[in-house]
């Protein structure tokens, strides 16, 4: 039998979704990784890290409570809100204290389902190929809860392009991981390619770690509705190039301005370890505040809450044509953006 904690089998990122006639591709779900143990005495649910999740998701736990002893499952926890899934709510479920229950009730979590590492009655099947692990996942969920649900899977490429190009929209998916069917689960490798969908956006500079005469990584806003300028994310480490371009273009709030940083630059200095929408928080980032003029061309994920990306992203130049009022409105806000009205 399998003990936890067990550590997963992961993917390594590619450009392209790989091609080949032993391949399958799945859409790549923006939430948590768990690894499920059905035990004889209740369930287990184990983060990628090996973490314990277990009291944050009840209703997932009494799911998996109908399924047989000795199951062990692979897949992602999800929230899904107005059709498509929401990663604030789902980190929400670790802050929530005495709010869970309700929390739960009024979004509840799903679990959606790719991999099966043991079978009914604890029989390891890891070595198994991936066709088959996948044919027992199935029918071992044909009876289960609506919460737990096999992710959907193709092996013709158009599929894979209408993920990528209206999924990402409609339902939230990251992206594509693709794998062998005949593959085996090699628990903490890289076995499997993830592909990700990517956009090509603008942002304003509104900061940058190391100096501002030697920039290493640049902080970026967009307006709210409101007008204010609201934090957004951060970049990569810039190129020797980028930082020496970018450099010539950022000016210091002018000491006058400081009265007016409320109205004009309202973000905190240090930058809270919260803003950065990691489950296990970094400190607070030291950083130095600049006058909010420059535009930045940026290649970002489709990955963000509460109107952050929470993956870096990746600079690529400075867009002195485009004015800061070009620039789209914060993430989620702005019209048609990601499915909202």
């Amino acid at each position: 039998m399998l003990r936890r904690p067990v550590t997963p089998m992961l993917a390594t990122p590619v450009d392209a979704v790989p091609e080949g006639p032993d391949l399958v591709h799945q859409p790549k779900w923006d939430g948590w990784r768990c690894i499920a143990f059905r035990e004889a005495d209740g369930v287990y649910l184990q983060s990628r890290a090996g973490r314990n999740l277990t009291t944050y998701f009840p209703d997932i736990t009494r799911a998996i409570r109908t399924l047989p002893a000795g199951v062990v499952l692979d897949g992602e926890l999800i929230v899904w809100q107005r059709g498509r899934t929401n990663f604030a709510l789902l980190q929400r479920r670790i802050t929530a204290g005495r709010g869970l229950l309700r929390l739960v009730h009024d979004c509840p979590a799903h679990y959606v389902l790719f991999d099966l590492l043991t079978d009914a009655g604890g029989e390891v099947i890891v070595d198994r190929p991936l066709s088959e692990r996948q044919a027992r996942l199935e029918q071992l969920l044909v009876d289960a809860p609506p919460q737990l649900t096999v992710t959907p899977e193709t092996t013709d490429m158009r599929q894979v392009a209408d993920w990528l190009l209206n999924w990402t929209v409609a339902a939230g998916i990251e992206g594509v991981v693709t794998k062998r069917l005949s593959g085996r689960y090699e628990m903490g490798k890289r076995g499997w390619w993830k592909s990700r969908t990517r956009l090509v956006t603008e942002a304003i500079v509104g900061g940058v770690t190391g100096s501002i005469h030697n920039p290493v990584t640049v902080l970026l806003g967009r307006f709210d509705r409101r007008g204010r300028l609201r934090y957004t994310g951060r970049t990569h480490p810039l190129t020797s190039a980028q930082r020496e371009q970018l450099a010539g273009m950022l000016s210091l709030l002018h000491p006058q301005q400081h009265r007016l940083a409320a109205a004009v630059h309202p973000w905190p200095e240090p930058l809270p370890a919260s803003w950065s929408g990691q489950l296990e928080g970094p400190e607070p980032l030291r950083y130095v505040q600049v006058e909010p003029t420059v535009v930045a061309e940026i290649d970002a994920d489709v990955a963000f809450e509460h109107g952050r990306w929470r993956h870096r992203v990746r600079y690529a130049r400075a867009r002195p044509d485009m004015s800061v009022y070009d620039v789209p409105l914060l993430l989620g806000e702005e019209e048609g953006y990601f499915g909202v009205p």
